[in-house]
C-alpha cells in the first residue's frame, strides 16, 4: 500500500496515512510533527481526465552487496480521471476470517489510522532473507490473481482468491484491518487512483485495475502492486501503463547503497514528461516489520536530503 495524498477519491478508502516526516538523515533528530505530503508537481488547467503515472516496487538494499537485489515484487501503472460514477459503486462483503494460529500484525484491532514510522529500519543479513521471503510470497499471490482479471469477474472474488493464497500460506494479509480497511487486498478500478475497497462490481471489457498485495509473514511485510488490462483496453492505455513500467524501471536503476533518494523521482519524472504524464502525490516508503515508516519516497523531483543505506528496504511508488 503506498502512503497517499488526497483522501476523497472515488472506492478508496481513508485507512492509508496522510501524512509523513520528512526525510532526514538517520542521525537527526525527530521531527516534533508530521507534515502533510504535498504535490511537487504543477498540475495542468483544463485537464479533466487526468492521467496518472504509478508504479510499486519493494527494493531491498543488501548489506552485503550492496547494491539493488530485485526481490520478484514489480507493478506496472495506473490512470486515473476525474470523471466520478465510471466505475460505479457495489456492495462490500463481510470481512473474511483468518485462522487463530496466523500472527496478526500489532495495527490489527485498532480503527485507528497508524501514523508513518520515523524510525528508518536497516536490516542484518537474517532478516533480509524474511523480507525477501515475505516479497516472493506478495510476488506470487499477485501474479495469480493477475490470472483471475477477465470481464465479468468481481473484484470481491479476487479479494477472496487472494485471502485464501495468503492464509494457506501462513501469512497475514497486512491491508485487513489496517485502520479499520475491510479486505485482505486493495483493487483500483480506472478512475480509482489506489487502495480500492473489493467489492460485487463486475470488472467491464476495457478495464484496467490495479491490484495492491502486501502480505505478512515471519513478523516481516512484503509489498507489491500491478495494474492489469482487462479483455481489449484502448491503445493509450496500453501505452499508459508500459509508460508507468518503464518509470518504475528508472526508479528502481537509482537504487544503490550512497545513493540520493532525490534521484529515484528525478529519473521518474524525467521519464514521465516525455510522454506528457503528469505524477500525482503518492510517495513510497519504507517497509519491513513495520508496514509504513521512513524513509518517504518521492515519485516527483524531490530536493530533500537523504541517502539510501545497504540493508535498508523501501517501496517506490
Amino acid at each position: 500500500m503506498a502512503v497517499r495524498v488526497p483522501a476523497a477519491e472515488l472506492k478508496q478508502h481513508p485507512s492509508s496515512p496522510f501524512t509523513a516526516s520528512r526525510c532526514r538523515s538517520p542521525r537527526d533528530a525527530a521531527l516534533p510533527a508530521p507534515l502533510r505530503v504535498a504535490s511537487r508537481t504543477p498540475r495542468r488547467p483544463g485537464v479533466s481526465n487526468r492521467i496518472i503515472c504509478r508504479c510499486t516496487y519493494t527494493a531491498i538494499l543488501p548489506i552485503y552487496a550492496q547494491n539493488l537485489r530485485k526481490s520478484g515484487c514489480r507493478a506496472a501503472g495506473h490512470r486515473g480521471s476525474q470523471e466520478e460514477g465510471a466505475a460505479g459503486r457495489g456492495a462490500v462483503s463481510a470481512r473474511l476470517p483468518v485462522p487463530d494460529h496466523i500472527p496478526r500484525p500489532p495495527y490489527v484491532g485498532a480503527d485507528a489510522i497508524p501514523d508513518v514510522c520515523p524510525d528508518r529500519q536497516v536490516h542484518d543479513g537474517e532478516s533480509i532473507m524474511l523480507m525477501l521471503d515475505a516479497c516472493e510470497l506478495a510476488a506470487r499471490v499477485l501474479q495469480y490473481a493477475g490470472t483471475l482479471v477477465k470481464p465479468a469477474v468481481t473484484t470481491d472474488e479476487i479479494d477472496r482468491a487472494v485471502h485464501q493464497m495468503i492464509i494457506d500460506a501462513g501469512a497475514y494479509p497486512s491491508p485487513l484491518g489496517y485502520g479499520g480497511f475491510p479486505k485482505s487486498v486493495c483493487t483500483s478500478v480506472n478512475e480509482c487512483t489506489c487502495h480500492g475497497i473489493p467489492d460485487s462490481r463486475e470488472l467491464q471489457d476495457g478495464d484496467i485495475i490495479n491490484i495492491d498485495v502486501t502480505v505478512y509473514l515471519n513478523g516481516y511485510h512484503g509489498d507489491t502492486s500491478r495494474t492489469y488490462l482487462c479483455g481489449d483496453v484502448d491503445e493509450s492505455t496500453k501505452q499508459l501503463v508500459k509508460v508507468t513500467e518503464e518509470c518504475m524501471m528508472r526508479g528502481i536503476s537509482a537504487c544503490r547503497h550512497g545513493a540520493s533518494f532525490k534521484e529515484i523521482g528525478q529519473r521518474i519524472s524525467e521519464h514521465a514528461s516525455k510522454y506528457g504524464y503528469g505524477i500525482d502525490p503518492f510517495v513510497g516508503h519504507g517497509i519491513g516489520r513495520i508496514f509504513h515508516c521512513e524513509p518517504i519516497i518521492w515519485s516527483t523531483y524531490d530536493y530533500e536530503p537523504g541517502f539510501m543505506v545497504a540493508g535498508q528496504t523501501f517501496t517506490i511508488v
